[in-house]
């Protein structure tokens, strides 16, 4: 058995499979430069994405929940956008460590997850998307994030954000759904709203619409990694049939998909960074999607509400000052950009106290 380890080991190591990301890499092609891979920041935005599905918008509001903390500590909300009647939820806010605005959208919860999925096997490309006649995407995330409460509540942000802070990145994360939304939200914020300098990272994305369509996504936002895991099912959704490429959904670049390899007590995590394709056969397409747990924990983080059956909300009467809501009880809480900058300032001592 020892020698049967040493083999195996020395396997991996030839391989370059311990420790290490691996990749085909295949030349963009006109002029588009695709991202580089950056395992710590994926970390530290799985956190970030875990966050937004705090039901308690108290604790998220104040950025002092559970996971308000490790890696994201410090973090200031600027506006937070609760659709309650269609069970969505978003922020957007500043991080002063990585210098820039998150945007960050949550997974459905508006049924179990299970039902969810199976539902997108069924799901049809049935609306052209507006900017280009071959582009078609999936009618449901684009009217998740362009007609709710949403796209006002993100846009309002970001626009007092960028004007306050200027032009420093723009970073759009989202996991399941929600990865859906942040890849829509941050093509509107380019093409329609001329915002420059955005970096989208997604977990457990589905696909959106089709090949066209993905196309178009990366010639106006290359600087998108979508994490996959495992046998994680819903990259896998709707499905992707290869001999009906201009019909069927495709995924945009680039793609890194996490795995294990080994057996027994010898598992090593590896991070393999896909090509330039979307559909790369060598990722998360070379195994069955099939597991619901996969989904739900990346990075050893878990990425699901208190309930995936109910789109419940806490929250306190000390907030009246900073909330507004429509008559259908859709909930936005906002702060000022500069009474941010004046904490953030405080705290590190680079400005005056905090009154």
């Amino acid at each position: 058995m020892i020698m049967e380890r040493s083999k195996l080991l020395t396997l991996l190591l030839l391989l370059g499979l311990i420790g290490v990301s691996f990749s085909i890499e295949l030349k963009p092609e006109h002029g588009v430069h695709f991202p580089v891979y950056n395992h710590t920041l994926a970390k530290i935005l799985v956190e970030y994405n875990a966050a937004v599905y705090e039901s308690d918008l108290t604790e998220l509001f104040t950025w002092t929940c559970s996971r308000c903390n490790g890696m994201t500590k410090g973090f200031e909300i600027i506006e937070l956008i609760v659709d309650v009647q269609h069970c969505l939820q978003a922020y957007v806010g500043f991080a002063k460590d990585l210098n820039a605005i998150i945007v960050a959208f949550r997974g459905t919860q508006e049924h179990s997850i299970q039902n969810w999925v199976e539902d997108l096997y069924w799901k049809q490309l049935d609306l052209n998307y507006p900017d280009t006649p071959d582009a078609m995407v999936h009618h449901g995330f684009y009217n998740a994030y362009h007609n709710t409460t949403l796209r006002p509540g993100v846009l309002d942000a970001v626009k007092r954000a960028k004007k306050f802070f200027g032009e420093i990145d723009l970073i759009v994360i989202g996991h399941s759904m929600g990865g859906a939304m942040a890849a829509i939200c941050a093509l509107d914020l380019t093409v329609h709203h001329g915002i420059k300098n955005i970096q989208v990272t997604t977990f457990g994305q589905p696909r959106i619409g089709n090949a066209a369509f993905a196309s178009y996504y990366s010639q106006f936002v290359p600087n998108t990694i979508r994490v996959t895991h495992e046998h994680d099912m819903v990259p896998h959704l709707p499905p992707y049939y290869r001999y009906f490429s201009q019909k069927t959904y495709h995924h945009f670049p680039r793609e890194v998909w996490l795995y294990n390899i080994g057996y027994g007590s010898l598992i090593y995590p590896v991070e393999k960074i896909c090509d330039c394709s979307g559909e790369d056969p060598s990722c998360s397409r070379s195994v069955m999607g099939n597991s619901v747990l996969d989904h739900l924990v990346y990075y050893g983080v878990n990425l699901q509400a208190e309930s995936w059956n109910s789109c419940r909300i806490v929250s306190g009467p000390h907030l009246s000052r900073y909330t507004t809501a429509d008559n259908t009880g859709n909930i936005i809480l906002s702060k000022d950009p500069g009474s941010i900058l004046h904490l953030v300032n405080a705290v590190s001592g680079d400005g005056a106290s905090a009154s």
